[in-house]
């Protein structure tokens, strides 16, 4: 079976096993405790900068998903992308980690091509892609031998049947399938050509209690479709396709309600002109 390979490993990620495990198992030692008393987790939104940045929340939410019980398949939705980007797949083979491979769920992604339009990425054909790559070791380590479901959706609405018929896919095969969606919240400063409130400590706390703020509350309030209307609205998540296909997607696997783990900034780990927002969310029954 031919096996895309992992190429942010050793960059934006430790890139050898031991170093890996030793990585995780560090940012599990700063993780905050699960919201939600317990009940069943389903998904969750997870940030996708390198994990000196942003690594600690994205394993804190996948450490999550993990408390409530193992998993046969994880289905991931990435890409940077437009409203007029196509859908994206990869329908088999295996993607590596430094931790060890993951199958990709071809019964799941077969069907899902059967009913949808997609670019079909493969293990030696593909735009690399950190979104959801940055992810699998989190995945690996916590579920083991979980197959995957990546997906890049644009942010449209029609996504969301897609999103929600991957879910319901999953449940007819007899999954137990938990869901993430990788996004980052503001790119500001001069790196990113956004500046509305100019530079300063002003311009930090307008993205960390407005900007940011906006579109987190309506991720709590799993409104899929307005997430994607602020978000290219306001410039306030850079996925906001992956972000309401999880939560289509967990709402057709039951869940009922949204915690906000953490929430923090580039800013807060290392101070610059340019920075970006990260949130970490899961979603329970």
């Amino acid at each position: 079976m031919e096996t895309r390979r992992s190429d942010f490993a050793g960059s934006w990620y430790p890139g050898s096993e031991r170093e890996c495990r030793l990585a995780i198992e560090a940012l599990v030692r700063e993780s905050a405790p699960c919201p939600g008393n317990g009940t069943m987790t389903l998904g969750g939104i997870v940030p996708h900068a390198g994990w000196f940045y942003s690594g600690k929340l994205a394993c804190n939410v996948i450490q999550c998903l993990r408390e409530t019980g193992s998993a046969d398949t994880c289905i991931i939705f990435g890409r940077h992308l437009h409203p007029t980007s196509p859908n994206y797949i990869m329908k088999e083979g295996k993607w590596s980690t430094p931790l060890g491979d993951l199958e990709i769920d071809s019964d799941i992604t077969s069907q899902l091509i059967s009913e949808f339009t997609f670019t079909i990425e493969t293990p030696w054909k593909y735009e690399p892609d950190n979104t959801i790559e940055l992810q699998l070791p989190f995945v690996r380590y916590f579920f083991g031998d979980i197959r995957i479901v990546p997906l890049g959706l644009p942010p449209k609405k029609d996504s969301l049947q897609i999103a929600r018929r991957a879910a319901e896919i999953a449940k007819k095969l007899g999954r137990r399938a938990i869901i993430v969606g990788s996004t980052d919240l503001t790119h500001y400063g001069y790196n990113y050509g956004f500046l509305p409130k100019g530079t300063g400590q002003e311009a930090v706390e307008w993205v960390k209690s407005e900007n940011d703020r906006r579109v987190i509350d309506l991720i709590l309030q799993m409104d899929a479709s307005a997430v994607i209307e602020e978000a290219l609205r306001s410039q306030n998540a850079c996925c906001s396709g992956a972000a309401a296909s999880a939560i289509e997607a967990c709402k057709a696997l039951d869940a009922k309600k949204a915690f906000e783990v953490a929430y923090y900034t580039s800013y807060d780990v290392r101070p610059d002109t340019s920075f970006v927002g990260y949130v970490g969310i899961i979603f329970t029954a």
